[in-house]
């Protein structure tokens, strides 16, 4: 069952292949997310400190009746942080939040600040955010760090400097924005991609060619897209807080022809309806 299934990070941790993402959820409605999440069989949960639901994600595992160390939390730093003190006191302040004793991973969420994203030159702040989470995982606080919508030159930055090396970046994956380069970059070097927005926000559930693909399948658009971030070797972290989607969204084990996994990554669909004024899919 594919709830059950693991990849192998660089450090030994086991992350399941699927996990629910739970960005634009409510901080009061996510404890009741989680907890449907985990109660169907999820053990992976995503946040962030930008989300603003740690506190209600932190509440749902705790309340699910399943061991701490079944489920694997991940959060992230918030991308305005690039100083290390800041750094450190925002991951003792997620620790607070949650209320789940450790993270099992912590990001650093962009290499720059949301209001100047793909802009200024924040190399050494991310090297200083950095340290700050090579310590954290020093003493057991955090199992397992990495990055967030790193390009190859922002790894390399890290990757230059540091005594423990990303294990994980999280991008935009989904059909018809493949970053091909980049995860060839990822696996030569050991760092596990997590595929977010695999569903492209809904909006790919428009596109004619991924329609009729998926039919030929016998099933939906979102499980078609979600197995083919997974086929690509990818953690895929589908959002939503509907419990009759999370169990659709983990009922994917099909297999992907290799010829409709090119074109698939061929396809170019970067169009994002309402969710293009975010930083990361309108294209800066």
């Amino acid at each position: 069952m594919l709830l059950n299934e693991t990849y192998p990070l660089s450090n030994g941790v086991q992350i399941p292949k699927l996990g629910l993402g739970t960005w634009f959820i409510d901080d009061g409605k996510a404890a009741r997310a989680v907890r449907d999440a985990i109660e169907i069989g999820y053990r992976n949960i995503d946040t962030a400190q930008a989300y603003g639901n740690e506190r209600g994600v932190g509440e749902g595992v705790r309340a699910s009746g399943i061991a701490r160390d079944e489920v694997f939390v991940s959060t992230k730093l918030a991308a305005e942080i690039k100083d290390y003190d800041e750094a450190v006191a925002a991951i003792d302040e997620s620790l607070t939040t949650l209320g789940l004793g450790h993270i099992d991973l912590m990001l650093i969420h962009s290499p720059q600040p949301w209001d100047d994203f793909r802009g200024g030159d924040y190399a050494e702040g991310n090297r200083a955010a950095w340290r700050a989470l090579e310590d954290a995982h020093r003493t057991g606080k955090l199992r397992a760090i990495g990055v967030s919508n790193f390009r190859q030159r922002d790894l390399e930055n890290i990757l230059g400097s540091c005594t423990v090396a990303p294990q994980v970046n999280q991008l935009l994956v989904h059909t018809g924005n493949t970053p091909v380069e980049l995860l060839a970059y990822c696996e030569n070097r050991d760092i596990i991609v997590e595929a977010y927005s695999p569903i492209a926000h809904g909006e790919i559930l428009k596109n004619p060619d991924v329609r009729a693909m998926a039919e030929r399948y016998s099933v939906t658009v979102p499980q078609l897209c979600i197995r083919y971030t997974l086929q690509l070797g990818t953690v895929s972290l589908p959002k939503t807080a509907n419990p009759e989607h999370m169990r659709g969204n983990a009922e994917v084990d099909f297999v992907i022809s290799d010829q409709d996994m090119a074109t698939l990554r061929d396809m170019r669909a970067q169009d994002y309806g309402e969710h293009s004024v975010f930083p990361v899919y309108s294209g800066k």
